[in-house]
């Protein structure tokens, strides 16, 4: 899928992402990189809402792995069963969840629990920043399912 389609499935599924104004600006064998403007992520103090950045950063973690096992054609139901944020520093502008691509090694273990149990749980971090600055970092377990 290219990125204005991945984006377009993310308004669809996920509404929230387009009230937000969040953009698929790089998916690739590296990783994935969303962004959103600051104007629909504002808060009383003129910053990104913290809540915005955390909904960023899990949805790019998500969105790395629902797209991944498309593509491997593991269908699966993917939810998040733990998340941990941590804020640095306030995002004064538009902001980017990256969120790099597993170790193949990390990527076989997980398929492997989902093939063998039908259930896999595995652990992805992202990083947030606006401009050059870093202004949080996301830790996420993901649990897939295969049967729902």
């Amino acid at each position: 899928m290219t990125n204005a389609e991945v984006q377009d499935y993310l308004y669809k599924q996920i509404p929230l992402s387009a009230a937000m104004e969040v953009k698929v600006d790089r998916m690739d064998s590296t990783g994935i990189e969303l962004s959103a403007p600051l104007e629909p992520n504002i808060n009383h103090r003129q910053t990104a809402f913290g809540g915005s950045l955390s909904a960023v950063a899990t949805l790019a973690a998500w969105t790395l792995l629902h797209m991944r096992l498309q593509h491997e054609s593991s269908p699966a139901q993917l939810v998040i069963q733990y998340g941990q944020m941590d804020y640095i520093a306030p995002a004064r502008g538009s902001f980017v969840a990256k969120c790099a691509n597993l170790e193949p090694k990390e990527w076989d273990r997980f398929l492997n629990g989902l093939t063998r149990k039908g259930r896999a749980r595995i652990r992805l971090q992202v990083e947030v920043t606006s401009g050059i600055l870093q202004v949080a970092k996301f830790e996420g377990e993901f649990v897939a399912l295969t049967q729902c």
